[in-house]
């Protein structure tokens, strides 16, 4: 038994922060990580931290861009918040040995992505921010004795005291007892039999709170990624990043056309590749970088390299795949969760922020500004007593190949009625639950299309697919 203030699951960007946050307000912090640190899906996040760093950017555009990406679905105070606070968490980072990319003249150099109105992404190690984030994260956090680091543990069970979560339980049976409990473990884009996520992201996270009593949403909108490699052995499903696109890599054809707006928001670019390669019979077009400079994405370049592909002479064949989940854990923008003593930061969380669609490296700074939030919301729950009796409410499923098949038949980039039914009876319980929503959803929305039902029903303007703990389904629209 370990005792601690708070509870954190999952030691990616999210979760590092959150327990970095709390530890400096003097907190003691159990950190539970189902990996070594510095070895989380975050590690390999491309993309930056989108904030409103230049003097003709504001925290309204950068909201403005937010809102028009997420399709008439983005909760504005979500947005808001995200967009005033992203700049301070970025000198933040800083503050914390976060070294971010700059130009000859010591200014942030600030990239373009797809749906940015003007330039306004950080990066570290251009390609490698995830990388180097996680990393300084992680030193940091080995090295503060206010945080135990529970390595090569995965959160089985969340423990309950009247209605309350004061705790997690592990596989290994470790436990820990604490005032408050933050989810930090990653989305579920995994689940799709084609993705950009390393093995683990199944969504394990939201499914164990929503068996202990937790509401999900909007589980219907996950992003395909546009530009994933695809044929390419040893690289299957490698992500590269849209920052490429925006310093001015081209979508090409087989006939070695320009087919899309390359800076569109994601699910324009993705729906776009998909509707040529249906079409065609094609399996993948081609991504021209070979007017790139090469040492803007050392990392993009390397991988490639290694795999006998050189983008300097060569296009990379790329197509969409699962990349990130825009639903999770219902949550307010403090990350509380409807369940009393559960928060929840992230991927693993919905606040509503990224609607049906989300804002290229808006979700890094999500991590940031939310974990902040969190941490300062959690110490303020009440107290456990050490005798207190709990209850454990467990979750640890397998994931088999025929779930991954499915969801990337029924749940991909174009869903109907009957491959949706298919999946409700899934064993993998969240893909019921995804399929459920996306029934419910009889419009086609960002990431969510619907062949029989492609028209937006402007009806559902602003209203949110709720899942709660006892399985109904309903909508409900978010201020």
């Amino acid at each position: 038994m370990t005792r601690a203030e708070l509870a954190v699951v999952g030691a990616g960007a999210a979760g590092l922060y959150v327990a970095l946050c709390a530890a400096a307000q003097g907190a003691q912090v159990a950190l539970i990580s189902a990996t070594s640190l510095a070895q989380t899906a975050s590690y390999w996040a491309q993309g930056g931290l989108a904030a409103a760093l230049s003097e003709e950017d504001s925290a309204r555009r950068h909201q403005d861009d937010t809102e028009r990406a997420g399709r008439g679905l983005v909760r504005a105070s979500a947005a808001a918040v995200l967009c005033e606070e992203a700049p301070e968490r970025v000198r933040d980072l800083e503050r914390l040995g976060v070294h971010f990319d700059r130009d000859s003249g010591g200014r942030l150099s600030l990239g373009l992505e797809g749906g940015h109105s003007l330039r306004r992404v950080v990066h570290s190690g251009g390609s490698a921010t995830g990388r180097r984030v996680v990393r300084q994260l992680s030193a940091l956090a080995a090295q503060e004795p206010l945080i135990e680091v529970l390595e090569h543990a995965r959160a089985d069970s969340l423990l309950l005291l009247d209605g309350r979560c004061v705790g997690v339980g592990c596989d290994d049976g470790r436990v820990v007892r604490a005032r408050a409990v933050a989810v930090c473990a990653g989305g579920a884009a995994a689940l799709w039999a084609r993705t950009t996520n390393p093995p683990g992201s199944l969504g394990s996270g939201m499914l164990l709170a929503h068996r202990a009593g937790a509401q999900l949403a909007d589980l219907e909108f996950l992003q395909f990624h546009p530009t994933a490699v695809i044929g390419v052995p040893g690289r299957e499903g490698f992500l590269v990043t849209e920052a490429i696109r925006g310093e001015g890599a081209t979508l090409l054809d087989a006939h070695g056309e320009r087919f899309v707006d390359e800076l569109a928001p994601r699910d324009e670019v993705s729906r776009a590749i998909n509707e040529l390669l249906e079409r065609t019979g094609e399996r993948s077009v081609s991504l021209d970088m070979r007017a790139v400079d090469p040492a803007m994405f050392p990392n993009v370049v390397g991988a490639l390299a290694e795999a006998g592909l050189d983008v300097t002479r060569e296009l990379i064949p790329v197509a969409p795949a699962a990349h990130y989940m825009m639903g999770g854990i219902t949550t307010d923008l403090h990350a509380r969760s409807t369940l009393p003593g559960l928060y929840a930061v992230g991927e693993s969380a919905c606040t509503g922020l990224h609607g049906a669609n989300r804002l290229a490296s808006n979700s890094l700074s999500e991590c940031f500004v939310f974990g902040c939030r969190a941490a300062l919301a959690a110490l303020g729950e009440p107290g456990v007593a050490a005798e207190a009796q709990t209850t454990a409410v467990t979750f640890a499923g397998e994931v088999a190949q025929p779930t991954r098949s499915a969801l990337w038949e029924y749940a991909g980039l174009v869903r109907t009625r009957a491959g949706l039914e298919a999946l409700l009876d899934d064993p993998y319980p969240l893909a019921g639950l995804i399929a459920a929503c996306a029934l419910a959803r009889e419009e086609s929305r960002g990431a969510h299309l619907r062949g029989d039902f492609p028209r937006t029903d402007t009806a559902l303007d602003g209203m949110h697919t709720i899942i709660e703990p006892a399985g109904e389904v309903r909508f409900e629209r978010w201020l």
